[in-house]
């Protein structure tokens, strides 16, 4: 069966002006793309540009030059309609405390035009499939770090898009929780999804993904599969070698 790229980001650079440093170059012609059924890790130290590239694919922000498209739409001519296709998970997205976790997902239903039949259908599959039943009807100011994450990812699952892109989606969770929600994407990725999976934790990245992009001070270092990433040996290692070597190289004093 022939994948479909559902994500295709387009030599995209992003430029931001600081009153100190002058014009500082987050991302310099980042470009990959997405499959269907596939689990595309992004990885990259703090400050690589991982979060400004997320940002630019959720819409809240646009790149200074080249492009980004989701399921089709280029983001910067129809970024409503690119935001119906995708469900994006921030690590530090907030709930609304007195709402239910019911209520929560059921709203965001409506934001994306849902009919009341198929949110009340679609609020209590994502609660047998995310193991939210015990809590669905308590305000999301009574629950766990593990229950407020599953409410998270119910509110952009609701209206079922077929490219989820998800952020640090199992910090601060226990090793159970984690390996629920690790489970979940798991399912996803076998229905067809196309998963972009921002995450920190290399034992997440072995798991889950099929395909990584390294990213370091805005630039991709590596784009390929995990395997040809860790070429017989641990992604871990991979990665702190390629990071290292770039860092080494960029620092005063190497060789030019």
């Amino acid at each position: 069966m022939s994948l479909r790229a559902f994500v295709e980001v387009q030599d995209v650079t992003k430029v931001f002006e600081d009153p100190k440093r002058g014009s500082v170059e987050a991302l310099r012609g980042v470009s990959f793309s997405c499959f269907s059924g596939r689990i595309f890790g992004l990885l990259g130290p703090n400050g690589a540009g991982k979060t400004t590239l997320l940002r630019i694919l959720a819409t809240t922000l646009s790149p200074t030059t080249g492009s980004v498209s989701i399921d089709g739409v280029v983001v910067s001519t129809d970024p409503a309609r690119a935001r119906r296709s995708m469900g994006f998970l921030s690590g530090v997205a907030g709930l609304y405390e007195r709402s239910t976790a019911r209520e929560l997902v059921s709203f965001f239903g409506e934001l994306h035009g849902m009919d009341r039949s198929a949110i009340t259908a679609r609020v209590d599959e994502l609660s047998r499939l995310l193991g939210m039943e015990s809590f669905l009807d308590m305000p999301c100011g009574k629950l766990s770090d593990g229950q407020r994450q599953k409410v998270r990812l119910a509110r952009v699952l609701v209206h079922d898009p077929p490219v989820l892109v998800l952020d640090e989606a199992t910090a601060t969770l226990d090793i159970l929780v984690a390996d629920e929600v690790m489970r979940f994407i798991e399912a996803e990725r076998a229905r067809g999804k196309c998963i972009i999976f921002s995450t920190h934790v290399m034992g997440e990245v072995e798991r889950l993904c099929d395909d990584v992009a390294v990213i370091h001070k805005g630039r991709v270092l590596f784009l390929g599969t995990k395997d040809e990433l860790a070429q017989g040996g641990r992604v871990a290692d991979a990665f702190m070698q390629l990071v290292r070597g770039a860092s080494d190289a960029s620092s005063p004093g190497a060789a030019s």
